[in-house]
């Protein structure tokens, strides 16, 4: 479920839609968390639909450490890419600011951290060399991704966090020991999906 102060914008014909949001929202706040009405499919699915839906899935899905592609049912699944993001996912099976977003600022992910399928070429973008998502960019970028991730959750217990109810429980200790204990017990590298297992 994306953070509520969130809405859709329409950008431009090439970027298509973005996710942006309506009132402050803090560094260290869930921007977005799974919920149960996500949907997860097995790796095969893909192929057991028309061409058109399988294309819609390789756009919008992620994939989880599974190989499982995950569907976001709300306005998640169009938040776009940027090697400066200003959202980040966690071991925890949620987003978090890294930093903090106003009043109109599109949401954005490293599309590096979503296991993608084939690597895509971006929009150039200053201060960054990067130019290129690939699939096993976790296995490149974790170590930099879990310092931002551990600096945003330092401010996880110092913001409202209307998304705190969707932690599983299975994490919430976890979560409870990287906030207070400048401590990340799992490394994001924990969600990179191995294709040649």
């Amino acid at each position: 479920m994306i953070h509520p102060h969130t809405e859709l914008r329409y950008i431009n014909d090439e970027m298509g839609f973005g996710v942006f949001a309506t009132q402050f929202i803090p560094k260290g706040t869930i921007t977005w968390a799974l919920d149960d009405l996500d949907q997860i499919l097995e790796p095969d699915y893909i192929h057991t639909v028309d061409e058109y839906r399988s294309e819609l899935l390789k756009k919008y899905a992620y994939r989880n450490q599974e190989g499982k592609y995950v569907l976001c049912w709300d306005l998640g699944r169009y938040v776009n890419h940027s090697f400066h993001a200003n959202c980040m996912g966690t071991a925890y099976e949620f987003e978090v600011a890294i930093r903090d977003i106003y009043p109109g600022e599109q949401l954005t992910d490293d599309y590096g951290t979503l296991n993608i399928d084939e690597p895509f070429d971006c929009f150039p973008e200053d201060g960054t060399e990067r130019t290129r998502v690939y699939p096993d960019d976790l296995l490149r970028y974790h170590e930099e991704w879990d310092i931002v991730v551990s600096d945003a959750l330092q401010y996880f217990n110092k913001v409202e966090q209307p998304l705190q109810p969707l932690i599983r429980p299975e994490f919430v200790e976890k979560v409870r020991i990287a906030a207070t204990k400048h401590y990340l017990p799992d490394s994001i590298k924990c969600l990179y999906y191995n294709r040649h297992q």
